[in-house]
């Protein structure tokens, strides 16, 4: 809903939603109609040569819908929350100085946080410290490295599951950094009130055995896309392993330890949905506390026209009317 009649601050709309809930179809449906541009919120996207895995928008899509925020870094490269969060602020600014509304548009929790929390005074990361933590967690595990996070920080530690290893080597290496835990530096960093008016929408179908379905239906045609080869061609290069952040999306370790030789085809299948499943449970946990947030039935009829509607009278600083309050997903 519109926070203040009289806010002057510029729009901007988030869609959020579980894997596979239609994010995607919407959000170019929307550019299509209104004067918006994408902005990617998902943290496999992010990465070079992850394109299947990721449901990347192909380059007919993008020709209809340019997406900002893909193919920005290489697989064995790091991209943290804090990087997002400044490429995204960035983005934002070009596409209102264009006159546009940004769409962001993904499901990746930890990015929206970011954006809209406090004004980061975390420092990027270093590849030294970072390579140095990659090789310990090589040598002695993850739930080591946790428990070396649990002495020096045990607030972070108690937020964080022993087998993270991308937040753990993320907590130790601000320490190693900074001279400060991950507690502290989050406490020192001042709120800063966010630079644009919000429009948020939740997409959740209507059932979650429609979710469930739409998620088998896509891991199963992702594998019919060539997944499996496209996950080898990461394999094969030789300085990728699961204890980076892009091996470890849902998808690409599943098929990573099928190449490994681990289980075969059909065990592949069900771990790869099973663990799709389950990060669309979490996402949707995450957005039931998610506050503001105006949930959306993405198989309702009037899905789309109502949603327009919505959305240009928020950009016009209007009220976005009664037109969004469908039935509130029983998936939810």
């Amino acid at each position: 809903m519109l926070e203040e009649a009289l806010d002057k601050r510029p729009p901007a709309i988030f869609l959020l939603g579980p894997t596979a809930a239609g994010k995607t179809d919407l959000a170019l449906a929307l550019v299509e109609l209104l004067n918006c541009e994408i902005i990617s919120v998902d943290s496999a996207q992010v990465y070079k040569g992850m394109d299947i895995g990721s449901a990347k928008p192909d380059a007919e899509t993008l020709a209809r819908a340019p997406h900002r925020l893909i193919d920005l870094r290489d697989p064995a490269q790091s991209y943290s929350a804090g990087d997002f969060r400044r490429d995204a602020l960035q983005a934002m600014q070009e596409i209102t100085a264009a006159g546009k509304t940004p769409l962001l548009v993904g499901g990746t929790s930890l990015y929206y946080q970011s954006l809209l929390g406090s004004a980061s005074n975390l420092p990027a990361s270093d590849p030294k410290i970072r390579q140095q933590l990659e090789d310990e967690l090589s040598q002695l595990g993850c739930p080591a490295l946790h428990e070396r996070l649990a002495a020096i920080d045990p607030e972070s530690a108690a937020k964080i599951a022993p087998t993270d290893p991308q937040r753990t080597l993320r907590a130790l290496e601000l320490f190693q950094q900074t001279g400060k835990t991950r507690t502290q530096l989050w406490q020192e960093q001042k709120q800063q009130p966010f630079a644009w008016r919000l429009l948020q929408l939740g997409l959740v179908p209507a059932e979650r055995a429609t979710l469930h379905q739409r998620i088998e239906q896509r891991f199963l045609q992702m594998l019919e896309q060539g997944l499996i080869t496209e996950v080898e061609a990461l394999y094969q290069r030789g300085d990728l392993n699961l204890g980076l952040a892009s091996m470890r999306a849902v998808g690409y370790r599943q098929v990573w330890q099928y190449l490994d030789g681990d289980y075969d085809l059909t065990e592949l299948k069900a771990r790869g949905i099973a663990a799709t499943r389950q990060l669309a449970k979490r996402q949707l946990t995450w957005m039931r506390s998610w506050q503001n947030l105006n949930w959306l039935v993405s198989d309702h009829p009037q899905l789309l026209p109502r949603v327009v509607t919505a959305v240009e009278n928020f950009i016009a600083g209007k009220a976005v009317g009664e037109g969004l309050l469908a039935l509130k997903p029983a998936s939810v």
